[in-house]
């Protein structure tokens, strides 16, 4: 058994969704540094071409900017990607939005927007994306999906009023365990992961100052997370190491959940 070759993604087709910053671009990095092509996308084009060009450094990074909330940013990214390659082995559906109010003063606009990008956009970027992952996948190493969820997603978040975002994140749980269902046959598994707290713009006001500590002494293990614990648990998942999980929905927070209750 060849290890190093067990947990490598060395010539595997990615793609990241909102992989300019935060968590994506900690999957984005990981992917590159274990041998895989990776295409980003992001909102803000030049964002996302800032960070392809730094990502550069890891590997053969492609930067394609795109609104996956709308159908029609959808299918220029789809279509964009189509031109290029015909296979995608790896897509990790990591773009999300966050809105916070107490309850009584969620306003619609604010729920919808983040049901479709958390929720809605990963399942049609997915089906837009179904041809080429059945291309890729085979029986010993199927194509991978990657849904990232949240731990507010799992357990009901105590200290901030996000409804619409912990139920899509729940939702993206089910989502992944129904369409990795129906997929298998296909050669393809989707699986959740369900990160804690990392460093990125939608942590960044509950991380700053005092909140640092604050936020770590709510993790048993005292601290947020790393990049390193991001890409490890994505390239073990869609790698030949993860290659007979599906529907699984994995927590990395340092055992917030774990141990919760």
């Amino acid at each position: 058994m060849d290890v190093n070759a067990l947990f490598s993604v060395a010539g595997k087709t990615a793609i990241v969704t909102g992989g300019s910053r935060g968590i994506g671009y900690m999957i984005a990095e990981g992917l590159l540094s274990g041998g895989a092509k990776v295409y980003i996308t992001a909102r803000k084009a030049e964002a996302c071409d800032q960070a392809a060009q730094e990502l550069s450094e890891f590997g053969e990074c492609v930067s394609i900017p795109a609104d996956l909330s709308t159908a029609e940013g959808l299918h220029s990214f789809t279509d964009a990607f189509a031109t290029s390659e015909d296979k995608l082995h790896i897509l990790c559906n990591n773009a999300g939005a966050n809105w916070v109010a107490p309850l009584g003063e969620m306003p619609e606009s604010g729920f919808d927007k983040v049901i479709d990008i958390n929720l809605k956009s990963p399942f049609f970027l997915t089906q837009s994306l179904l041809p080429q992952l059945k291309a890729a996948g085979t029986a010993d190493d199927p194509a991978r999906v990657i849904m990232t969820g949240s731990i507010n997603g799992i357990a009901v978040p105590t200290w901030v009023d996000n409804f619409s975002y912990s139920a899509s994140k729940a939702g993206i749980h089910m989502l992944a365990r129904h369409m990795g269902h129906r997929l298998a046959k296909d050669h393809v598994t989707v699986n959740s992961i369900a990160p804690g707290p990392f460093e990125s713009r939608m942590m960044a006001a509950a991380l700053d100052g005092d909140g640092r500590k604050l936020v770590e002494s709510t993790v048993p293990m005292g601290r947020i997370g790393t990049p390193e614990d991001m890409a490890g648990t994505v390239l073990f998942l869609t790698s030949r190491a993860g290659a007979y999980i599906n529907g699984a929905t994995i927590p990395v927070d340092g055992g917030i959940t774990g141990f919760a209750g």
